[in-house]
């Protein structure tokens, strides 16, 4: 995403927690490396963060050395974790009292979307904010929307999770279930990914799934955690995610066979163990 940014001509300045891979960036794109997330923010017009998890964001937002405490005011701050609404909602605060913009940005399309700049970012902020940033997600991006208000990035990222876990359960029953039936999986899909059944996860994935190949994009590891925040989130307002709670406990058995770092269309492999 960062060397998107440098192709469009941006001035960037990168910090990785993994300084070897903040080196490697600059050799490729010539961009300047930065010892601390403040020293990397201090003087941008947008900050870009894109981490793990909401103690990762934390830190590398509202910690000591924080984006937030170096950023000078009426800049911008994006983050692309998925990660919780209600931190979303913490950091805009925080931002606001700086007079620094906010917008919590998810992403969906994983590494190859990252790396061929057709990410979907899915915005919660201010509408002015959001505005005076899509000019420059733009460079990595397909599709930008703003859902609303602060947090709702985040809360639509959790429905983006809870759709693609439904659906590449089912995929894996339909194959697990033609390949069983004595049916050719290449032939079904043919049939079948002309109608109502096609998906994104059928057309790229149905291939890889059948010959259990599972190292092309996001891992079960971070699934589990996306939908960790989605049930806590569905808790706290009363949602029922009956059906994501089960596959959030196919996707611990995936861990069990020691496919935490498999693509989350390991999800077949519990069935043809």
């Amino acid at each position: 995403m960062a060397g998107h940014l440098a192709k469009d001509y941006h001035d960037v300045v990168v910090y990785n927690r993994t300084t070897s891979k903040a080196k490697a960036w600059c050799a490729e794109f010539g961009g300047v490396s930065a010892a601390t997330p403040a020293e990397a923010a201090h003087s941008a017009d947008i900050v870009f963060t894109c981490v793990g998890n909401d103690d990762d964001v934390r830190d590398v937002i509202l910690g000591p050395n924080g984006t937030l405490r170096s950023m000078r005011q009426t800049a911008i701050l994006v983050d692309h974790t998925t990660a919780s609404a209600i931190l979303a909602r913490e950091i805009f605060e925080q931002a606001l009292e700086r007079n620094v913009g906010f917008l919590d940005a998810p992403v969906s399309g994983g590494q190859a979307g990252a790396e061929n700049g057709q990410l979907s970012i899915m915005v919660g902020g201010d509408a002015d904010v959001f505005e005076r940033a899509v000019p420059v997600m733009d460079s990595y991006a397909k599709a930008i929307t703003r859902i609303g208000g602060s947090g709702s990035g985040q809360l639509a990222k959790m429905v983006n999770q809870i759709c693609i876990a439904g659906v590449v359960q089912g995929l894996s029953e339909g194959l697990h279930f033609a390949k069983r039936a004595g049916l050719d999986p290449g032939t079904v899909i043919e049939a079948i990914s002309q109608g109502a059944a096609q998906s994104w996860q059928m057309e790229n994935r149905w291939q890889t799934m059948v010959e259990n190949e599972f190292d092309f994009g996001f891992a079960v590891d971070w699934m589990r955690k996306d939908l960790a925040i989605a049930l806590d989130e569905a808790a706290r307002i009363g949602a029922s995610l009956e059906i994501t709670a089960l596959i959030d406990r196919f996707y611990a058995e995936v861990q069990a066979m020691g496919g935490s770092r498999w693509d989350t269309s390991s999800l077949i492999a519990r069935l043809e163990k």
